[in-house]
């Protein structure tokens, strides 16, 4: 029995690698598809938003949108992300290290699903599912360091910027393009020389994850012919806890339960199938909430390794940049 869980593991392994190393060719587009945060009252959240460059925008699965809910025939509840109104959720959190103070602006986009596909195969196929930007400035407020991750937990990576002293790179850290489960990065991210400064994120269509990153001038984006900017509203992430249905309120989360901390609706069939063994967790790959697992019983964690729930959990971010070797 024990060689038998043994093998599916390895499969769940050679799935994920299989998984990340095929990338279909992007499909052509003339004018590229850009989402721009709009009508936040906090100037700071307003300025730090950055673009989300996506692809494939003819298929609604590729287009941010918006957590909702509604009663089906039945009368039971459904959350589904309608792309008719997209948002960009925000957060400001701070936190202290030995080397002075922080602030994390925490950016969460949420898209209707993963398609399920087996070739390429698509590991993470399911529903509602996001992806999460965190923007570190320092205490004069310059980002130092860009943070991406899937709403799972998922495909994290960490970028700093030229702004980002050395002695706080992880020591073994090196100076070239970071390889993240398939998808090359870039070892730093240069502000100099820019004049309008904003943060460009490229989304891979499908599978919403991470494929580059930049930093450009705002204004030339916004002047440029090449992409459709599609305005997205800024809203506070506890907005989450509180989807209108009908006369009342719900939450993008369970509140109870095995599943409580969870996306609605976002149980990964495949990645529960062949990595719950490896990561001692049914619901791995689930999309979750940002939030102190205190509270949730939920831990944002970002290593698959069970005895890293605690130190890799993205909400305790002074400890989850220790655990990955960052000395800020």
């Amino acid at each position: 029995m024990i060689f038998k869980h043994l093998r599916i593991s390895m499969l769940g392994v050679f799935l994920i690698l299989s998984a990340c190393a095929h990338h279909q060719e992007l499909p052509f587009e003339t004018i590229k598809t850009l989402y721009q945060g709009q009508d936040a009252n906090n100037s700071l959240i307003l300025r730090q938003t950055p673009f989300f460059l996506t692809h494939n925008s003819a298929s609604t699965y590729n287009r941010i949108g918006r957590p909702s809910a509604r009663f089906d025939d039945q009368g039971n509840e459904q959350i589904y992300v309608n792309t008719e109104h997209p948002v960009i959720y925000y957060l400001k959190r701070h936190f202290t290290t030995s080397k002075g103070q922080y602030t994390n602006l925490i950016y969460r986009v949420h898209f209707p699903m993963v398609p399920f596909s087996l070739i390429p195969f698509h590991l993470t196929a399911g529903e509602n599912v996001g992806l999460m930007v965190v923007i570190t400035l320092d205490a004069v407020q310059r980002p130092v360091l860009v943070t991406t991750v899937g709403t799972c937990g998922c495909y994290q990576s960490i970028v700093p910027t030229s702004f980002l002293p050395r002695d706080a790179l992880p020591l073994k850290w090196q100076d070239k393009p970071v390889n993240v489960y398939g998808e090359i990065l870039p070892s730093r991210l240069n502000f100099k020389n820019v004049e309008n400064p904003s943060l460009l994120i490229h989304i891979r269509p499908n599978v919403h994850r991470v494929m580059d990153l930049e930093i450009v001038d705002k204004q030339e984006i916004k002047k440029s012919r090449h992409f459709m900017i599609i305005p997205a509203a800024l809203a506070p992430m506890q907005e989450l806890e509180s989807i209108p249905i009908n006369s009342g309120t719900t939450s993008f989360f369970y509140n109870k339960g095995v599943l409580k901390g969870h996306v609605k609706g976002s149980v990964k069939p495949w990645e529960s199938l062949f990595m719950s063994l490896l990561s001692l967790d049914f619901f791995v790959g689930t999309d979750k909430v940002y939030a102190d697992r205190k509270e949730t019983g939920n831990p944002f964690y970002t290593s698959i390794k069970p005895w890293n729930r605690k130190t890799s959990d993205m909400w305790d971010f002074a400890t989850f940049l220790k655990f990955w070797g960052w000395r800020l």
